[in-house]
């Protein structure tokens, strides 16, 4: 949270305008003393994305309406910096919704601003007029209107401090239409910049937190277990320090992996509902079940994460840090609860660890790493066959290795929901803490892949990204490709093409022992439309042929789209699968 100068927010007028001094001027003031430089988002609101053109933010325009709140999503993932999105009234507001959701469920800090019919229009039935209010009231943490020109300056602020402090989430200011073109309010006192999260760190009660270093430190099997919530607070480097000096195994949900790095020697990887036969963690699931004490931290406990809720030991006594007090203890009841966020609360906790004996932490470390390491041996025994494997089509796995092969450390990779985020969760390394694999993980809908990667890409310019997608889910947002290269974007695209909705057939033919009709597709060939769209298109049908690919989409100035035709077969380690 820092000041920002008045003069830094003078605009410099756009030719042939003809509104230069507005409401909507007094926005694009506001979003710049935020730190905001790009504006996710189609056309309207009209004059809010001209009077930011004259601030110097950009516009980053998207072929569907729908995409845009996933791409301000993966900005937001990836920079620490709260991310804006705008919609219309009506259509593209409701289509806003699902992305909203998302953030809500994966606490991520985004701010909507959502033209509104004229004030003099409300409840006529004027043109696309809907109670957005009712609609956004499910899926954002605020929802306000501003009808006032006085009050801009305090509404917006009001968004930021909404969506960026706490439990980070999305935030929607409704703009009415005629609202905007009315003169630009002048007298600013407003002067901190609120854009970056988390906004406010607490921390949590020093009592409870002794309390927590007592459990630790006497405990016979204690496991952290870190979330997303470590990403989110910019704690890795907290949790690191903490796994490395008080000797503790960590292990992570799929959001919170690249919290620690994979490499260290007390690292468990991530756990859930992928630790079946070919899972990375399949063999150390017992440092879970048999737990005495566990330190929850992000962690919302939620379904998948915790294996249906059938993973986590029932006799443990549980920490939990969360900087949301509802989600402390909502699966499994707080020994000791620690509000606060995880930052600091890392923090404290390693302190008050570090002051007491650790003697019988240090003397446990090294029958840990010895059981960590031959978890490990035992996993790449299991599955060296298919990663490596020689068959047509190709195995998702064998396209795992190669890609994980030519990874750094601080490389973004992003996947699209279902399979694809468990192919990257489970096969690929994090080489160092604060590594990040996105993954949508709050509502996890299909085609939101491609548009998280474009949008960490506008976050993050110089690093690379390389996103994982299936056919199924790529569908949703091949009009993206034209984004990619309209804005020159250089993803590295990688489509597991099996002509199926994976996920769903395997799940149906699970559960019932057959598939409805929706699961299954015809061929498309999606390297072709690449370079219909002006891009790189690759396709892969052999084995032999995906690293040499992969290097030469790594290689390109421009996103270059792999397209691998995979075995409509292969599975993930699902544990359901396996139980039957």
């Amino acid at each position: 949270m820092t000041a920002v100068s008045a003069g830094a927010d003078a605009p410099r007028p756009i030719a042939g305008l003809k509104y230069n001094s507005t409401v909507a001027h007094t926005i694009a003031a506001a979003l710049k003393r935020h730190g905001v430089r790009e504006v996710f988002g189609q056309s309207l609101p009209s004059m809010v994305h001209l009077a930011c053109a004259s601030h110097g933010i950009r516009q980053i325009a998207y072929r569907q309406e729908n995409t845009g709140g996933y791409m301000a999503d993966g900005y937001a993932r990836t920079t620490g910096k709260v991310a804006v999105v705008t919609a219309q009234n009506g259509p593209a507001a409701a289509i806003l919704v699902p992305p909203l959701a998302e953030a809500l469920k994966a606490s991520i800090p985004i701010v909507a601003l959502v033209q509104e019919v004229a004030r003099d229009q409300t409840d006529r039935n004027a043109f696309q007029e809907i109670d957005h209010h009712g609609m956004f009231s499910a899926c954002a943490k605020w929802v306000r209107t501003v009808t006032v020109a006085s009050r801009i300056e305090d509404y917006v602020d009001m968004a930021f401090t909404a969506a960026a402090s706490g439990r980070p989430g999305p935030a929607v200011l409704m703009l009415p239409a005629d609202l905007l073109l009315e003169p630009h309010v002048s007298d600013q006192s407003r002067g901190l910049s609120l854009g970056a999260f988390p906004l406010d760190r607490v921390a949590p009660d020093p009592m409870r937190v002794e309390q927590a270093a007592d459990l630790l430190a006497a405990a016979e099997r204690p496991l952290v277990i870190a979330g997303g919530g470590v990403h989110a607070s910019g704690a890795t480097d907290e949790l690191a320090a903490l796994q490395e000096s008080a000797c503790l195994p960590v292990a992570t949900t799929t959001m919170g992996k690249g919290a620690v790095a994979d490499t260290h020697p007390l690292t468990v990887g991530v756990v859930g509902y992928y630790m079946g036969q070919a899972g990375r963690t399949h063999f150390l699931r017992e440092m879970v079940t048999d737990a005495d004490v566990v330190l929850l931290v992000g962690n919302r406990t939620n379904q998948n994460g915790t294996d249906s809720w059938s993973l986590y030991p029932e006799g443990a006594r549980y920490i939990h840090l969360d900087i949301a007090g509802e989600e402390i203890g909502r699966n499994y009841e707080a020994s000791v609860r620690l509000l606060g966020d995880a930052k600091l609360g890392l923090e404290a906790l390693t302190k008050a660890l570090t002051a007491r004996d650790l003697a019988k932490r240090q003397a446990a470390r090294p029958a840990i790493e010895a059981a960590i390491r031959s978890g490990r041996s035992s996993y790449e025994e299991a599955t060296r066959a298919v990663r490596n494997s020689g068959k047509a089509p190709v195995r998702p796995e064998r396209v795992m290795a190669e890609i994980d092969a030519r990874l750094k450390a601080d490389d973004i990779v992003v996947a699209d929901a279902s399979y694809s985020s468990i192919w990257i969760a489970n096969f690929l390394t994090a080489r160092e803490a604060g590594s990040r694999f996105i993954t949508p993980r709050g509502l996890a809908g299909l085609g939101w892949g491609l548009p998280m990667a474009l949008g960490a890409k506008v976050g993050n310019p110089d690093k690379r990204i390389v996103c994982v997608c299936g056919d199924g889910g790529f569908a949703h947002a091949w009009p993206e490709l034209e984004t990619a290269r309209r804005l020159g974007l250089q993803v590295t695209l990688i489509i597991l093409s099996n002509q199926i909705l994976g996920y769903q057939k395997h799940a149906e033919n699970h559960k019932f022992g057959a598939h409805t009709d929706a699961v299954d597709f015809a061929p498309v060939d999606h390297a072709a439309i690449a370079r219909a769209c002006g891009l790189d298109g690759i396709r892969v049908e052999r084995p032999e042929e995906i690293g040499p690919a992969l290097d030469q989409a790594l290689a390109a100035e421009k996103t270059t789209l792999t397209d691998v035709i995979a075995d409509p077969d292969a599975q993930p380690p699902i544990t359901a699968f396996e139980q039957g």
